[in-house]
Parts: C-alpha cells; sequence; structure tokens
C-alpha cells in the first residue's frame, strides 16, 4: 500500500472510530429511559454522564502522555476495549452507583483514551499544511454520532429494554471499533507526507517540538487556554439546554429537531473550520468563530420562533464546532507534534471546566430570572474577552523560546 493511501486509511479509520466512540452523546436517551422506566430521580440519572465527562477530560491527559511515548495503537485499542466492555457490564447495573462505576469511570476512561489517540497519528501522516482539515474530519465523527446514536439507541430500548440495548452497543463497539484501532499507528521516522500543490516549492518551516512543562511557560498557553475555556462554556450552555430554551422562549415542547440541527452543524462547522484554519490560520479563524458566537449570544433571547431558535441552534454548533477542529491544530503549530499528546492533554483540561461552568451560568440564570437571557448576557462578555485574546495572541517563537529556557 501506497503511504499516501496509508494515511488515508488512518484518517478514515479514525474518523469511523470516534463514530463509535461519540457513544457519549446517547446518554439523553438512555437517562429518560432510567427515569421513565426504571423510576430513577433525575440526579440519580445524570451522574453516571457527569462521572464519564470529568472521566474522560481527566483521562485524555493521562492517555496523551502514554501515546507519545508507547505509540497510539496499544493505548488506542486499550481505550476502544474499555468503551465496549464498559457499555457490556453497563447492562448488569442495577443501581445508580453501580452505573457510575461501569458507564462514568469505565467507559469515560476509555473514551479519554481513544480520543486522545486519533489526531495526533494521522497528523503525522498528512502535510503539516493539512492539520486543520485533519483535524477537523477526526472531531467530526465524534459530533456527528449523535445524529444516529440517539434515534438507534431510542429505538433499541424501546425494542428490547434499557439492559439490553447497553449490551447490543457494547457488543457493537468491540466488533467495529477494536479492529479499526488496529489499524492505528505512527508513521515509520523516514517517512515524508505528501505536499499538496498549494505548498509545493514553500520552504519548511523549521520542526517546533516543546514539551507540556516548556508549554506552560508561554504566555500563549493561558491564553489559548482561556479562550477554549470562555468558548466552550458558551457552547456547552447552549447545547445542554436547547430544549429548554426553547419551550421557556417558544412554547416548542418538542424541540429534538434542534438537537439534531445542533450536532450536524457541530460536525460540518468542524471541517469547514478545519480546512479554513488551514488557509488563513488557526486563530483567525478562532476569531471569526468567537464574533459570529457572540453576535449569537446577545441576539439568542428574540429567538422566539421555530426558524430563529434553528438558526440560533446553526450557529451554535459551528462555534462550538470549530473549537474541537482548531485547538488541536494550534496545539500542533506552536508545540509540534512530538509532544502533542500531552500538550493537547493539557490545554484540553479548558474543556473540562467549561462543562462546569456552561451549566452552572445557565441553571444561575433561570434560577435567579426565569429566563435565559443572563445568561446569553454572561455568554456574550465572554465571547468578548475571548475575541480580545484572539488578537493578541501571536504564534510562539520557538528560538527564542529554547534560549530563554537554556539560560534558565
Amino acid at each position: 500500500m501506497k503511504k499516501f493511501d496509508k494515511a488515508m486509511q488512518i484518517l478514515f479509520a479514525g474518523f469511523c472510530i470516534n463514530l463509535c466512540m461519540g457513544i457519549l452523546y446517547a446518554w439523553s436517551v438512555f437517562k429518560q429511559a432510567l427515569v421513565v422506566d426504571l423510576g430513577w430521580s433525575n440526579a440519580d440519572a445524570s451522574m453516571p454522564y457527569t462521572v464519564a465527562v470529568i472521566t474522560f477530560a481527566a483521562s485524555l491527559l493521562v492517555a496523551g502522555v502514554l501515546q507519545d511515548r508507547m505509540g497510539p495503537r496499544r493505548i488506542l485499542i486499550l481505550g476502544t476495549v474499555m468503551v465496549g466492555l464498559g457499555m457490556i457490564i453497563s447492562s448488569f447495573a442495577t443501581s445508580p452507583l453501580l452505573l457510575i462505576v461501569t458507564f462514568g469511570l469505565l467507559t469515560g476512561c476509555g473514551i479519554g483514551f481513544g480520543y486522545a489517540c486519533l489526531a495526533p497519528s494521522a497528523m503525522k501522516w498528512f502535510h503539516p499544511s493539512k492539520k486543520g482539515m485533519v483535524n477537523g474530519l477526526i472531531a467530526a465523527g465524534f459530533g456527528l454520532a449523535a445524529v444516529y446514536l440517539a434515534p438507534l439507541t431510542s429505538m433499541l430500548i424501546s425494542t428490547y429494554g434499557i439492559n439490553t440495548s447497553f449490551l447490543i452497543l457494547g457488543g457493537a463497539v468491540l466488533v467495529i471499533a477494536v479492529p479499526l484501532a488496529c489499524t492505528i499507528n505512527n508513521p515509520p521516522a523516514d517517512y515524508t507526507p505528501v505536499a499538496p500543490a498549494s505548498a509545493a516549492g514553500k520552504p519548511a518551516s523549521k520542526p517546533v517540538d516543546i514539551n507540556w512543562r516548556a508549554m506552560v511557560k508561554t504566555p500563549q498557553f493561558y491564553s489559548l487556554w482561556v479562550m477554549f475555556a470562555l468558548a466552550s462554556s458558551a457552547g456547552l450552555m447552549v447545547i445542554g439546554n436547547i430544549t429548554s430554551i426553547a419551550a421557556q422562549q417558544a412554547n416548542i415542547t418538542q424541540a429534538a429537531y434542534l438537537v439534531v440541527i445542533l450536532s450536524i452543524f457541530n460536525s460540518g462547522g468542524r471541517i469547514a473550520a478545519g480546512m479554513l484554519s488551514d488557509k488563513i490560520g488557526g486563530v483567525k479563524t478562532l476569531m471569526i468563530a468567537f464574533i459570529m458566537q457572540g453576535i449569537n449570544m446577545a441576539l439568542f433571547a428574540s429567538f422566539t420562533s421555530d426558524f430563529t431558535l434553528m438558526i440560533g441552534a446553526a450557529l451554535a454548533g459551528v462555534g462550538y464546532g470549530t473549537l474541537l477542529a482548531v485547538f488541536p491544530s494550534i496545539t500542533a503549530d506552536y508545540y509540534g507534534l512530538k509532544n502533542y499528546g500531552a500538550n493537547y492533554g493539557v490545554l484540553y483540561t479548558a474543556w473540562g471546566v467549561s462543562g462546569f461552568i456552561g451549566p452552572v451560568v445557565a441553571a444561575v440564570a433561570v434560577d435567579t430570572t426565569g429566563t435565559y437571557t443572563l445568561a446569553y448576557t454572561i455568554c456574550a462578555a465572554m465571547m468578548a474577552v475571548a475575541v480580545f485574546l484572539s488578537f493578541i495572541t501571536k504564534p510562539v517563537d520557538a528560538e527564542a523560546l529554547e534560549k530563554k529556557l537554556a539560560n534558565a
């Protein structure tokens, strides 16, 4: 097989693995079944998902370090096996505590281990000018999972029950994702990726390889971290509350279609933003997304119809999806691919923090005012800060940093 064909195979396999590991997005369907069919409280039914998200963010950092040292294949196989087994064992869980362990810890950790390995390997097979496209496509698989997993899980639960549904989905992960994981590896040391016509003749930039200890000594890291946390908080606030927003602002009680719109534009935004970042740069792409999302948040309180809510959901999806495609590319551009897994794992803690900020902002707004207007205002302000940071953030000067570290 030609090396370029191998690169496309790695990219396709990574996309498909993320389609499987996006099982996290099916939790809203499981939660409803746990509450309605089994009589669990909303708090008990939400806790396994909450633990899974926290575990996912934490394990991604650990897996990033491991894959930098050991390569992606073994860590990825371990991750996909953990996801599958976690789902299968969840079919035997009879209490919230057991489901927290099986789904929250085991499946959540497996998703983090798997997700951490796909982008680093794929980027190494492609020319540096294609980082954005590669990250966008890899990330799109994870986002697109919601489009098919939510209706599929609903159908399985209505036909076979919640326990058997866990079993079937877990078995499918083992059958599909694990064999695909066996095909993922890093290119050989002497491999040179094929340069696209647009990059032909351009001088190659000096490779940058900065570890996470040096990365956190750069001001760019803190700027990127704050931008990631603030922008993700705004996106997750809308994603986690869109059906409630539709009911409160437009008296729409059946708003599942808005979830689908969010998911589609979330995934499409990842691909489009990744490709755009290859052409105009990652930070400029982020600035455009921040401005768009800020305007969207400022206007969201006025969205009181099906049409306007669909527009708002689509823009929120694109804005959020942009983050998951562009921040990985910027991490690779600023700090290199050698230590990318650990570096992006450290930066990704911003997403973990945003998973707390976004829901809290929405809850406080509704509890204190009865509407989401305050939440939109706070999110618009956060996006303004992100726009400012994107304006002042410049690429890392690798040579200057190396001299600074050498003299330290």
